[in-house]
């Protein structure tokens, strides 16, 4: 790196969490590097700062915005404990908003004057691919230049697709607005089904919105369906509405709102659908995301992608063109999940600039994850569909309860908890699939990944003493034929 042919040893393109990791980790190695971000602005007008999805317009905000829905539930329930407090809690949406957005820009800040003082360098500019190593970048003002790169690491991530129905773009909003919006939304439709959908239909219901959920098939699709429909059945509960199965088929502006026209499919005959109209004040699409390959110029140059976009790597996110990388959400095959990214990012770096030591590849198996609806649920391995396509299901055995959470009864809460462990017969009982319903679900999860990682069986979960009183104790004293807990 000390005789070097190029402007730089390694061209990030993608400023978000993956990015940027890859980028530090390649520095402290001594390599010379930038990273280039460019946001395009949605069709409402809004962009943001460096970070990339997770901290502008994902992770962040939305467990944020979680973390104020789960507020006005405490609040209900602190009068039963003996706190006097205004019967009608009334949220400023406007406060929530810029309270959120000011920890953004200072997450924005941050990465910007840590890439400066590592001089690593930022440029704010799209970049396209002239070839393997020459990247042209363009402003917002419509400048062109080069750069050349001995290595060049992709990782821009991916946007919030539209359905191609008429009216969406120009009225409907998407995750990529809804934090930034300047009016609260008022009555909202939701539509789709997956995690971005449910979180934030979840926390628009929590903060006191009328929400509906249109949901093309089911809920949470790839997940354990046990638990999803459990999610469901919660959030119906609290108030959130579900049209299912339905599509949309257009938005138009009217005089007191925008009115949806949409079809719902009668359950017992798929073919037999019924069109209806309502009105929303907003309307929010989450019906997917696609990666932002289509500007990069990968196919000219031979790097190929799969029908979506996606681009395809090998086990060690190498491309088809020997000196690209690619990481996080753009991959084919991989998790979109920030830390997934990140990790991926500092190994790709380790295994590129320390010729010192052999650096593992990213493993993408046994990854835990979140998901933030109103009751979060927390998950690792496999679910209990995949598990029986794996192993068979009379090869598995499976424990699970439902379970009372103490805090939820002094204010008579009926909410409860849930748990599922599934095992390999075949193999000491290994676990390899956790699955939880609860309050901090996440905080939870995160330390059964490093058993399950471990490779850690039932026995082991068995053996180890339970913290009292907590919902993740349970665990620790699940027995097979008893799915209710009825005491402490």
């Amino acid at each position: 790196m000390t005789d070097r042919k190029y402007d730089y040893d390694l061209v990030v393109i993608g400023g978000g969490s993956g990015g940027i990791a890859c980028a530090r980790k390649a520095n402290q190695y001594g390599a010379k590097v930038a990273v280039l971000d460019f946001v395009t602005p949605t069709p409402r007008g809004f962009s943001w700062g460096l970070g990339g999805t997770c901290v502008n317009v994902g992770c962040i905000p939305k467990k944020l915005f979680h973390t104020s829905a789960l507020y006005r539930e405490l609040v209900n329930d602190a009068r039963s404990y003996g706190w006097d407090l205004p019967e009608k809690p009334k949220l400023n949406w406007e406060q929530l908003v810029a309270g959120v957005q000011d920890h953004i820009c200072g997450t924005n800040w941050k990465y910007e004057t840590d890439l400066r003082r590592n001089k690593i360098k930022y440029i704010n500019a799209l970049g396209s691919l002239v070839d393997a190593h020459t990247i042209e970048t363009t402003d917002y003002e419509g400048k062109k230049s080069t750069i050349t790169a001995d290595k060049i690491v992709i990782a821009v991530g991916g946007r919030p697709v539209y359905p191609e129905i008429p009216g969406a773009k120009e009225y409907g909003i998407t995750s990529d607005d809804i934090f930034a919006l300047e009016k609260a939304p008022g009555k909202t439709l939701v539509v789709g089904a997956a995690y971005v959908a449910l979180e934030c239909a979840g926390f628009l219901t929590g903060l006191g919105f009328d929400v509906t959920v249109m949901v093309r098939s089911v809920v949470l699709r790839g997940f354990d369906r046990e638990c999803a429909n459990k999610i469901q059945q919660y959030m119906k509960e609290k108030g959130t509405k579900f049209l299912q199965p339905a599509e949309p088929l257009s938005v138009k502006k009217g005089e007191n709102g925008l009115i949806v026209k949409y079809f719902v499919r009668d359950e017992k005959d798929l073919e037999k659908v019924t069109e209806y109209e309502d009105t929303f004040d907003t309307v929010l699409f989450a019906i997917g995301r696609r990666p932002e390959t289509k500007r990069l110029n990968l196919d000219k140059i031979g790097v190929k992608l799969d029908a979506s976009g996606k681009i395809i790597v090998n086990e060690y996110e190498q491309t088809t063109v020997d000196n690209i990388y690619a990481i996080g959400d753009v991959i084919k095959g991989g998790l979109e999940l920030t830390p997934v990214a990140i990790k991926a990012g500092q190994l790709l770096a380790d295994r590129l600039f320390n010729k010192n030591t052999t650096n593992p590849k990213m493993d993408y198996v046994n990854v835990p994850t979140t998901v933030f609806t109103p009751l979060e649920y927390g998950s690792c391995g496999l679910s209990e569909e995949a598990a029986k396509q794996k192993y068979g299901a009379e090869n598995l055995v499976i424990y699970k309860k439902t379970y009372t959470v103490l805090e939820y009864t002094v204010p008579y809460r009926e909410d409860k908890a849930f748990i599922k462990l599934i095992c390999n017969a075949k193999d000491n009982e290994r676990v390899v699939g956790f699955h939880i319903l609860s309050p901090n679900a996440g905080e939870i999860t995160q330390a059964v990944g490093i058993a399950i990682k471990l490779g850690a069986t039932k026995k082991d979960f068995d053996s180890t003493i339970g913290i009292h009183p907590t919902v993740a104790e349970t665990m620790t004293k699940l027995e097979l034929g008893v799915e209710e807990e009825t005491g402490c």
